[in-house]
């Protein structure tokens, strides 16, 4: 019987793979991280060669830190950053642009045209998303606008589009699988999740051929099998989701009413609604979560452009930190944030604000303001920015949330962990793997191998690892959140569109 089963985590800033064994532990995992390319102000891009090279790269090398040999390998589940678009040759491979990163502003003026003509109901109503530059949909049409040549021949089916996780199973199939799994359909714009298909309509509105779209699947199905040149062996990828889908699922919130908030690069916060696609009315978003069979399980979700890559920027911004693990003892040298709030909007403001015009801003700062102030204001970014999801989220379900799981490489900041608890006045409930992103697609991929047999297989893989309880009274978290909505306010506008 094969052992093991792969994950690849393919995210903003770092590429992942880790190896799980049945019990949901991870057996060897191997990281790198790759350049952000900034050619202009909001715009964020990356080399997609880079994001196939060191995705590659990190999985040979975890198999080879587990001893496993691809024969021992039962499935690859693919995890990715979600929005993210990539355009390559079907005859080469090979992209025609940088990538365009889902936190990329390129494609404002594309939403703000479709928004002056009316259309944002109707993505909305068919796709559960906002017209804003984050999305799948409008950086397509950016990026065939860049070149006259290329409308045509994405029409004649020459030029093909993905998400990462598109691009990945291209790449690793030999250009025999132009596939993606729903979840990340669901972040086009152009898919519609109530019929579950590519909206004719909207492919219109934004003149996408149809003929460079990949075939949508379930998250969990076997897609096909990788070169064996790759590893050794051909190896079944058997599942797939965004990132944010994939940490719902790893941090097994199968029921509805269940939340979890991952901090990474960015914050993201999904609840599960079940069957229903519930469209909010609190600017937020509604997502597929996953299918697995015919059966679909939709989410409520609020997303933070900026949370885990403040503290990168202090450290490769300022330089105040020499690597993201010192924030914690840097911001725990100041008793508080010393009157200083930070609005970490470097790329716009996503829910429930929705203003790609905001701009990052400091306020509160005196003579004693000192670096250890600015990095607990940059942590607290994080937890405020959340209460802003999850409040909107609880308006939207009529219910109050009793705890939350959290997951990420900032959730073992144990600083801002109980922050976030004194923020909410809720229970913070970390598991024991905080790989939740990778787990969840190992999860997706072993259920459709059999490797486990079903969701309460996977459920019993969950362990609490800490929890965390709010201490703060409730005038001084008034007082916080107070304070933070006067500088969102500040922030916001500040980068007036050229044409105003």
């Amino acid at each position: 019987m094969p052992e093991v089963i792969l994950a690849l985590d393919q995210g903003t800033t770092s590429s992942r793979a880790i190896v799980f064994g049945r019990d949901g532990q991870p057996l060897s995992m191997s990281q790198q991280e790759f350049p952000q390319h900034m050619p202009a102000p909001g715009h964020v891009e990356h080399d997609s060669e880079e994001i196939w090279t060191t995705q590659l790269q990190v999985a040979q090398q975890a198999l080879a830190k587990a001893e496993i040999s691809a024969s021992q390998v039962a499935g690859i589940g693919i995890t990715n950053q979600r929005e993210t678009t990539i355009l390559w040759d079907r005859e080469t491979g090979r992209p025609i642009a940088n990538a365009i990163v889902w936190q990329s502003r390129a494609s404002e003026s594309i939403c703000e045209r479709l928004k002056a003509d009316g259309l944002e109901s109707v993505f909305h109503e068919k796709t559960g998303l906002l017209l804003d530059p984050y999305f799948s949909g409008t950086k397509i049409r950016y990026l065939l606008d860049r070149d006259s040549e290329l409308q045509a021949r994405a029409e004649r089916g020459e030029i093909l589009f993905g998400t990462v996780d598109s691009f990945l199973i291209w790449r690793l199939t030999g250009g025999n699988i132009h596939a993606t799994d729903i979840s990340n359909a669901s972040r086009t714009l152009l898919f519609n999740i109530h019929s579950r298909e590519w909206d004719d309509e909207l492919l219109k509105l934004l003149n996408i051929p149809h003929a460079m779209l990949p075939e949508v699947r379930s998250s969990s199905e076997v897609y096909g099998e990788t070169s064996s040149d790759l590893f050794g062996a051909a190896i079944p990828i058997s599942g797939a989701a965004g990132d944010q889908q994939a940490a719902t699922f790893g941090q097994a919130c199968f029921e509805p009413g269940n939340v979890k908030n991952t901090y990474g690069t960015g914050c993201f916060m999904l609840m599960n609604t079940g069957s229903e696609a519930k469209l909010s009315q609190n600017n937020l978003l509604t997502t597929i979560g996953w299918q697995i069979g015919s059966e679909i399980t939709y989410c409520l979700e609020g997303s933070v452009f900026i949370g885990g890559a403040v503290v990168q920027w202090l450290r490769d911004g300022l330089g105040i930190i020499k690597s993201s693990s010192e924030v914690e003892a840097l911001a725990a040298s100041v008793p508080d944030a010393g009157g200083i709030s930070l609005v970490p909007a470097f790329v716009g403001l996503g829910a429930p604000y929705w203003d790609p015009y905001a701009r990052g801003t400091i306020l509160g700062i005196t003579r004693g303001t000192t670096a250890g102030h600015i990095a607990r204001a940059a942590l607290e970014s994080m937890a405020l920015q959340s209460r802003d999801l999850l409040e909107a989220m609880e308006k939207d379900a009529g219910r109050k949330l009793a705890d939350l799981k959290v997951d990420g490489g900032a959730s073992a900041n144990n600083q801002l962990m109980q922050f976030q608890a004194d923020i909410l006045a809720v229970q913070i409930r970390r598991p024991a793997v905080a790989e939740t992103t990778a787990l969840g697609a190992a999860f997706l991929a072993g259920l459709a191998v059999g490797y486990w047999q079903n969701l309460d297989a996977v459920a019993n893989c969950w362990q609490l690892g800490r929890e965390f309880s709010p201490t703060m009274s409730a005038e001084e978290r008034d007082a916080h959140y107070s304070r933070w909505h006067l500088a969102v306010e500040r922030s916001r506008g500040w980068a007036v569109p050229a044409d105003a």
